[in-house]
């Protein structure tokens, strides 16, 4: 037997359009990222796959996401963990700022360390080091145990909170995971054996 979790980033938001760092900061999702969520209900629907448990961020983009996704599966009352330990990565001084402007006011070779580094953190912010301390204990206490008890489970987050995840999930180095790109709105299916390991991995793109 294996067991079922996917994790799915928010859709596009108003930010991500605008080519902002967004972090904690809390825009809504655009009208795409509006049908990406809806598109990732309907591929999993195909897939016959429904839930029994959800957990999301506090960021409503995320949280939006998340009830689309449910919507979209007739399972708009699933019952729904909600936490900042979720949240995306804290950009700090950076939150706000075009990234094209960033560059200009540090230098393109600081701002790519700043996004592009394991555990080196903007001004203000964390590193994804630091987004990985708080999510994966929430991992491990609260999303592992429902997974491993059987109960099909969605996490509907953020590029970065994700990634603290997939990281511990395939056991990947700090190096590694920064390379990782998780596209808006695109599930990826998990089936977990009895011990935490990977049993199969699938994004439904």
């Amino acid at each position: 037997m294996t067991h079922l979790l996917v994790l799915c980033r928010h859709g596009q938001s108003e930010w991500n359009l605008k080519n902002l760092f967004t972090g904690w900061k809390d825009p809504g999702l655009t009208e795409l990222g509006v049908e990406e969520a809806k598109a990732a209900a309907a591929k999993l629907k195909a897939r016959g796959i429904s839930f029994d448990v959800a957990f999301t961020s506090d960021l409503s983009r995320a949280r939006k996401t998340c009830q689309l996704i449910l919507d979209g599966l007739g399972q708009p009352s699933l019952t729904t963990h909600r936490d900042v330990a979720l949240n995306e990565r804290d950009y700090g001084e950076l939150s706000g700022l075009n990234k094209d402007d960033a560059r200009r006011k540090w230098g393109e070779e600081q701002v790519h360390v700043w996004r592009r580094s394991y555990d080196i953190p903007p001004p203000g912010g964390e590193s994804l080091k630091d987004t990985a301390a708080r999510v994966l204990p929430y991992y491990v206490h609260d999303i592992l145990p429902a997974v491993l008890s059987g109960k099909r489970t969605l996490v509907a987050a953020h590029g970065n909170s994700l990634r603290a995840l997939i990281m511990a999930m395939e056991g990947l180095s700090g190096e590694a995971i920064i390379q990782r790109e998780l596209a808006t709105g695109v599930p990826i299916i998990y089936r977990l054996n009895a011990d935490s390991t990977i049993a199969g991995r699938e994004e439904l793109t």
